[in-house]
């Protein structure tokens, strides 16, 4: 039988995504290989630095050949020195996210055994929940000024829509449980809003409760958006699946990352109906590019969400398989304490973290 194949299209983006991506490719395609997969990689060129030599930050060639892909795997686009004439980021992956209907930004929060977390209760060893962003509206769905603005005033208006919300909350309930069926979480979904100050939050809280009761095997609640920023600080390991608006989950996800180490360990991803890009949530760190100094565990791990969203879209178990055994390699390389990135203090580099990582996939 003939290996199952998958194409995926990669996109380095700007500063060290060219240090941390093709490494971390390896690993993925590795992973894939022992699972008996056939990953076929295509990269692409995005981003801005392109804009900066062409005028252009994502040709559309290149954008229809990545939404023509099974799945896309991209580092960290922009850079702070490349802006549009307006003065905001050159950041294609926000062009992806709304061409591409991705609705669902899956950021999960999992602690590492052997990375040291900046809450001193033990239980923080212990947290393994998910922020489920909508990228797609809220407050960024109109980035780029309004019709009211003029000299005196500036607006963004903030949009939710049922039909997102809706595809928003269902994402959430399957996935918490299906975290639930794999000894994962608490069987818990918590709308974050701030539904007592805007009216479109309220809305959302009414729209969330309707979907709620589709799923009646799953808990539903609400929480304000302010107190779950304490909550993740005063009692994280309470926490499961936490669907809220876009910015909310900008902000949260941050926060959330810092709880695990840093952004450098942070994965994500963002999901639609058809499409789904894969990312690590930090940036793309131009100070230190070049310099061997990137932490590639996030890149390596949303591979290892990237290969469980081909199992899941493709029914196959060997993605789910893949996925697993990536997630194990880079668990174990961090097990015993001695690998410590420079970003959390340590002299672990780049080819450190991704020779130890390997080492354990093969073993």
């Amino acid at each position: 039988m003939s290996p199952v194949q998958f194409d995926i299209a990669v996109l380095p983006g700007d500063g060290i995504g060219a240090e941390i991506t093709p490494p971390a490719v390896e690993l993925v395609k590795e992973a894939g290989r022992q699972a008996g997969l056939d990953l076929r990689f295509e990269t692409l060129e995005a981003g801005a630095g392109l804009y900066a030599r062409t005028g252009t930050a994502f040709p559309e060639e290149n954008f229809q050949r990545a939404a023509a892909a099974d799945a896309i795997y991209l580092c960290a686009m922009g850079l702070p020195d490349v802006r549009y004439p307006d003065g905001t980021e050159v950041g294609p992956q926000h062009d992806l996210r709304k061409r591409l209907n991705l609705y669902a930004g899956v950021r999960p929060c999992r602690t590492m055994p052997g990375v040291p977390s900046p809450l001193a209760d033990p239980r923080a060893a212990t947290i393994d929940f998910v922020i489920v962003r909508e990228s797609t509206e809220g407050l960024f769905a109109f980035p780029r000024g309004h019709d009211l603005d003029d000299e005196e005033h500036a607006h963004n208006l903030l949009r939710v829509s049922r039909t997102v919300c809706d595809k928003l909350f269902d994402f959430a309930f399957r996935l918490a449980r299906r975290r639930h069926r794999q000894g994962i979480g608490k069987n818990l979904v918590t709308h974050v809003d701030k539904a007592n100050v805007l009216s479109s939050q309220h809305r959302a809280r009414q729209w969330f409760d309707t979907v709620a009761a589709r799923h009646p095997d799953v808990r539903a609640a609400h929480q304000y958006v302010d107190f779950c920023a304490f909550e993740m600080v005063r009692r994280p390991w309470m926490l499961d699946v936490m669907p809220t608006e876009n910015q909310y989950g900008d902000i949260l996800s941050d926060l959330a990352s810092a709880l695990m180490g840093g952004m450098g360990m942070a994965p994500s991803a963002d999901i639609g109906d058809h499409h789904a890009v894969f990312q690590p949530c930090h940036g793309t760190a131009p100070d230190i590019a070049g310099q061997g100094k990137a932490n590639p565990t996030a890149m390596i791990l949303s591979g290892a969400m990237m290969l469980d969203y081909l199992g899941d879209k493709a029914d196959q178990p060997a993605a789910y398989e893949a996925a697993a055994r990536l997630s194990r390699a880079v668990e174990a390389a961090y097990a015993d304490g001695m690998l410590r990135p420079m970003e959390l203090g340590g002299s672990s580099g780049t080819r450190d973290i991704v020779d130890a990582v390997g080492r354990r996939l093969a073993g």
